[in-house]
């Protein structure tokens, strides 16, 4: 137990700055310098793809459509990022006021940091718009799958601001206070060098990962389509970056509105909070007026069913398997009737008057199988009944048609009764 003290007591009580911030490769030309912001960045957009792909899967849609789509949103997304950056900081860029001191070229080093979410996330809908166009898919469906990604890859992303030692909050006594070089340019004018700085790095980071499993966890229960998990990300996400942005000290530009006196970035995180929660529920308001599927009208995937796996011909013969019935029937019948009346014509031939009437006829109407043309068969319990003998609709007829055809026979010889 007083081991684990002494061990807690050596723990450092506050969370050191690295103390680099990129390394070098050399070149026969010179060197190229790696940023560990860039390398932060990079990191939270693979890990960003790898779980918006695992979802985009699921979705049914067309293999290699997110790599498509992201090679325009990355980029646009990146560009959108760097101008809201500059716009919502622009000293450095443009000076004080906009009185031209500032250093122009310093726009297009986003190494050196300085990536705002709201403009990377405008421009990097424009360009997921375009590449979903040209892969048949709507917008809304991807934007649901790529929510939690997104917020990953901000949960990484972060971390690029510790390296650079950027973006940190007022002074603070708690033991997770951040330690900032206080020869960096960053550090602020006045204060003394052990001065320790909310960490707002990590407090969005970890934010940010919460987030991730907050709407994984709704959309696997509620299963949120047509933007719907998109909104809830703009909800969840500007809810805490409102608190966390009010705790930075960096130079932003400021915005007076109600009264109120306060950082650009906070008020764009309030109104995009209201406007995702009205547009939240009212998409939840409008039920699902139409099918529940990641394609654009006609650009659905060519529907397999049972019949489509079977050639065409089997259909026909499907269809036309009862008129090769009824023919096959109707040829039974015919060929049953003939060979009926040919032993019938024979034995016609063959016998006397008093033998004309088939046994095969009008065995079962005869007493003791013998006929008499001038004697009218008379109705018996066995006349009624078909005889075992004949069975089928085709043996009837015959009986009747030979009877009738026989010189001689009385109109009720070859009735059955």
């Amino acid at each position: 137990m007083q081991s684990l003290l002494h061990v807690a007591a050596m723990a450092p009580m506050s969370i050191p700055s690295p103390s680099w911030s990129g390394f070098d490769i050399p070149l026969p030309w010179g060197s190229l310098r790696i940023h560990a912001y860039a390398l932060c960045i990079l990191l939270g957009i693979i890990v960003g793809l790898w779980l918006t792909a695992v979802r985009w899967k699921r979705r049914g849609t067309p293999e290699g459509s997110l790599w498509d789509i992201a090679i325009w949103a990355i980029p646009f997304g990146i560009v959108g990022g760097r101008l809201y950056h500059v716009i919502s900081s622009p000293d450095a860029y443009f000076g004080p006021g906009f009185n031209g001191t500032g250093d122009l070229s310093l726009i297009p080093q986003i190494w050196r940091g300085g990536l705002g979410i709201w403009g990377a996330v405008v421009l990097g809908v424009v360009g997921a718009w375009l590449g979903c166009r040209r892969s048949g898919v709507k917008l809304t469906a991807f934007l649901d799958a790529a929510a939690p990604g997104l917020l990953l890859a901000q949960a990484i992303g972060r971390w690029g601001n510790w390296f650079n030692q950027e973006l940190f909050g007022g002074p603070t006594t708690l033991p997770w206070g951040l330690q900032i070089d206080p020869n960096s340019p960053n550090f602020p004018a006045g204060m003394p060098s052990d001065t320790l700085f909310h960490p707002t790095f990590l407090y969005e980071s970890l934010w940010n990962i919460i987030g991730v499993v907050v709407l994984l966890v709704l959309d696997r229960r509620f299963h949120f389509r047509r933007g719907r998990l998109f909104w809830l990300y703009a909800i969840y996400y500007t809810l805490g970056r409102v608190w966390i942005e009010a705790l930075r000290i960096d130079d932003a530009e400021q915005i007076n509105l109600f009264g109120i006196t306060t950082r650009l970035n906070v008020w764009t995180s309030i109104f995009v909070f209201v406007a995702a929660l009205i547009i939240f529920i009212a998409l939840s308001l409008r039920g699902r007026p139409e099918p529940d599927t990641a394609y654009l009208p006609g650009r659905e995937p060519a529907a397999v069913t049972a019949e489509e796996d079977e050639p065409a011909v089997d259909d026909s013969d499907a269809g036309d398997s009862h008129a090769g019935d009824d023919e096959t029937t109707a040829d039974d019948d015919t060929a049953a009737a003939r060979e009926a009346d040919s032993p019938i014509v024979t034995d016609t031939k063959s016998h006397d008057a008093d033998g004309s009437v088939s046994d095969t006829g009008a065995h079962g109407n005869l007493r003791n199988n013998q006929s008499d043309l001038g004697h009218t068969a008379e109705p018996t319990e066995t006349a009624e009944e078909p005889h075992a003998g004949v069975t089928s609709d085709s043996g009837s007829a015959s009986t009747e048609t030979t009877a009738s055809s026989v010189p001689g026979s009385g109109p009720e010889a070859g009735r059955t009764k």
